[in-house]
């Protein structure tokens, strides 16, 4: 048989189409989304006080393609003379998306003047944010750390107050656990706030550190549920830091301590969506680098923390 044959030709056609069919995608088969998104929490690189700009331009470079932002620090940006457009655009030319904005309103404290005005800053931060396509802002106990016996019930019709804001803004508050507070220091306290709230929008911010220096078990963190989460802080500790003395300024890069960080990240990864492993420290160590490389070391920790899980 000769090698033009059309036998021949129309055989190695049908083997090259069966070929390409089993190692290409089909054309409209959706990709599975990843397990994890990284993010710098830009807590990490505060130190440096690069400011709002800087801040983004050093994660960028990094090779983060999201960023949790603090609001004061993009007011100060406005302040001095930028721009809501300015930052989108910044953000766009920079391929960075604003995650989560960390921000300190006391919405959940029994004075009611002080909460009138929280809810009125949270209204404002919340309009703010969504003109630069965030979609989310931290929403800790602030005003209510030192004393205790903050009644859970009401916190919970509080925190319902300013999921009711979101549903005006697409800017969902995260209920935020602080373990070195009096009150939202235990995952059963900031789910029990958060189920009173009866909001379908309610979610859950939680920490490797401050699950440890709340004293929840880790044990625990399935009883959250995978709806409730979607964005969660990364970090270490070290094993001589006891929970009663340990501080934000002594968390460090994931995989340097003894947290059961990949245990956690079996339980929160969630076949339905990306979850949101976003870098949060305070380590003055680390303030004392160059702000790149800290970030650089950062997302490699984290990325080798997650490979694999």
């Amino acid at each position: 048989m000769s090698e033009t044959s059309p036998t021949r030709r129309k055989t190695l056609t049908t083997l090259s189409a069966a070929v390409g069919a089993t190692f290409m995608p089909r054309v409209g088969q959706p990709q599975a989304a990843p397990a994890f998104q990284f993010c710098l929490n830009m807590s990490t690189i505060r130190g440096q006080k690069l400011g709002f700009v800087k801040e983004l331009e050093v994660a960028s470079k990094a090779g983060f393609r999201s960023v949790e932002i603090w609001i004061n620090t993009l007011e100060d940006y406005l302040k001095s003379g930028g721009t809501v457009a300015d930052a989108r655009k910044r953000l766009s030319d920079l391929g960075l998306q604003v995650e989560d904005a960390i921000g300190f309103a006391q919405w959940i404290v029994d004075d009611d003047a002080v909460r009138a005005q929280a809810l009125e800053q949270l209204q404002r931060e919340m309009d703010l944010l969504a003109q630069i396509g965030c979609k989310r802002i931290a929403a800790p106990p602030m005003g209510a750390t030192q004393k205790p016996g903050l009644d859970l019930q009401k916190a919970g019709e509080r925190y319902r107050a300013i999921l009711d804001l979101s549903d005006k803004t697409g800017v969902v508050p995260q209920l935020e656990l602080w373990g070195f507070s009096k009150n939202l220091s235990r995952l059963s306290e900031v789910l029990y706030v958060a189920a009173e709230s009866g909001h379908p929008s309610a979610r859950l911010l939680l920490d490797v550190y401050h699950i440890y220096k709340g004293g929840s078990s880790p044990a625990s963190l399935p009883l959250v549920g995978k709806p409730s989460i979607e964005i969660f802080h990364v970090n270490d500790y070290l094993a001589t830091m006891p929970p009663s003395t340990i501080t934000d300024a002594d968390r460090v890069y994931p995989g340097d301590g003894v947290a059961p960080i990949r245990d956690l990240l079996k339980v929160l990864k969630n076949p339905d969506r990306t979850i949101i492993l976003s870098l949060e420290l305070f380590n003055k160590t680390y303030y004392a680098q160059d702000a790149l490389e800290v970030a650089k070391t950062g997302l490699n920790r984290m990325k080798a923390m997650a490979k694999g899980v």
